[in-house]
C-alpha cells in the first residue's frame, strides 16, 4: 500500500513540474508556513517548503513560534489568517486537540489547510473526527518508537533499565514515539522501562531531568529522546555524568548535536526524519489541490534514516543529517 501511495505521489510531482511552467493563466496561491517551534527539523522543512515555492514559482510566508504550543502558534495563525491573501497553510498543530477550532477558524476564512510532521484529532482524515484537512505528511511515529526500541535493545544485549525523554503532552507525533517505544520494549521480557519525564522543548530541563534519573536509577542502561531537544538534554546529561558508552542514548532526529554524540560513542543511533520531503511534498500538494485534483492521499508517511557509527559517513545514508544554512 505505501509503495503505491509514493508512487502516485511522485507522478503527482513530475505532472506538476512539467504542467505548471509558462501557464502564465495560472493563478498561482499564496502559501504560508507555520511550523512547531524553531529547530533544526522545522529548518530543513522549510529548506523544501522554499525549493518546491522556487520551482512552482510560489510565494511563501513563513513564521516561527519561539516556543513550543498552542497558546504561541495560535495568535500567530491569526495573524496569518487576517492578512486575507492566503490560500493555504502548511502547519504543524502544536496539539492534535486544541488547534483544531483555530485552523477551522482558518478553514472558514478560505484557507486550505495541510498538516506535516504533526496532525489534528487521531490523523485520519477520511473518517476521524477531523477531516478539513488536505493531507497529513509525516513520519510512521509509532514505527519510529518501535526502532528505537529494537535498536536499544539489540545495543544492551535485550537486558536493563531504560527511561523516555519526553516533549509535550498532547503533540500527535511524540505521544505516538513513546507508545512505539513501549510497546517495543516489552516485548523483550528482561527490559523495564522506568520512567518517561516532559520536558516541554527545553533542553536544559531534559538534561536536568536525565541527571536526576541516572542518580536514582544508577543501573540504567538506556534512555530514549524522542526530539531534538530531548536527545541533545539526555546526550549531554550522559556526558557530564561520565557516563558515556555505558548508558545509551537513542537520538529521534538527526540534528548537528546528535551526530556528534554518535561519533564521540554517546549515542548509539540516531533515526532521521524526512522533513525536507515533508515540506517539498506539502507545496506540491497544494498546487494540485490548486489546479483541481482530486486524489491527493490523505496521508502520507515518508519513512527514516537509520543512522549509526558505521553508515554515518556513507553518502546515501548522511544526506539526512539535517543541515541548515547551507
Amino acid at each position: 500500500m505505501r509503495k503505491r501511495v509514493l508512487v502516485a505521489v511522485s507522478s503527482l510531482v513530475v505532472l506538476l513540474s512539467t504542467s505548471l511552467f509558462g501557464q502564465s493563466q495560472f493563478k498561482k496561491p499564496k502559501i504560508a508556513f507555520l511550523p512547531g517551534v524553531v529547530d533544526p527539523f522545522y529548518q530543513v522543512m522549510e529548506i523544501g517548503v522554499k525549493e518546491a515555492a522556487a520551482d512552482f514559482g510560489l510565494d511563501v510566508v513563513s513564521q516561527y513560534p519561539q516556543t513550543w504550543g498552542p497558546t504561541i502558534q495560535t495568535p500567530i495563525l491569526d495573524s496569518m489568517v487576517a492578512r486575507g491573501d492566503l490560500a493555504y497553510l502548511i502547519i504543524a498543530p502544536t496539539d492534535k486537540e486544541q488547534m483544531i477550532a483555530p485552523l477551522q477558524h482558518a478553514v472558514d476564512a478560505g484557507i486550505r489547510v495541510i498538516t506535516v510532521d504533526t496532525f489534528l484529532g487521531d490523523g485520519d482524515y477520511i473518517n476521524g473526527k477531523v477531516r478539513f484537512p488536505i493531507s497529513y505528511i509525516g513520519s510512521d511515529n509509532v514505527e519510529g518508537g518501535r526502532i528505537a526500541a529494537n535498536a536499544l535493545a539489540k545495543v544492551v544485549g535485550g537486558k536493563g533499565k531504560v527511561y523516555i525523554q519526553n516533549t509535550n503532552a498532547g503533540a500527535s507525533t511524540t505521544e505516538q514515539r513513546a507508545q512505539g517505544f513501549k510497546e517495543g520494549i516489552a516485548a523483550f521480557k528482561d527490559m523495564q522501562l522506568v520512567g518517561m519525564d516532559y520536558n516541554l522543548d527545553d533542553a536544559g530541563t531534559s538534561a536536568q531531568q536525565t541527571s536526576a534519573k541516572l542518580q536514582a536509577v544508577p543501573d540504567l542502561v538506556g534512555i530514549f529522546g524522542v526530539n531534538v531537544f530531548s536527545a541533545q538534554g539526555a546526550g549531554n546529561a550522559v556526558k557530564s555524568a561520565g557516563l558515556g558508552g555505558k548508558v545509551q542514548v537513542i537520538a529521534f532526529d538527526a540534528t548537528k548535536d546528535a551526530i556528534e554524540n554518535l561519533r564521540k560513542g554517546v549515542v548509539s543511533l540516531v533515526i532521521a526524519q524526512k522533513p525536507h520531503d515533508m515540506g517539498y511534498l506539502a507545496v506540491a500538494f497544494a498546487m494540485a489541490d490548486a489546479r483541481g485534483v482530486t486524489s491527493i492521499p490523505r496521508r502520507v508517511t515518508t519513512g527514516y534514516a537509520v543512522i549509526d557509527a558505521k553508515n554515518v559517513d556513507d553518502p546515501s545514508v548522511s544526506r539526512f543529517i539535517y543541515r541548515v544554512g547551507k
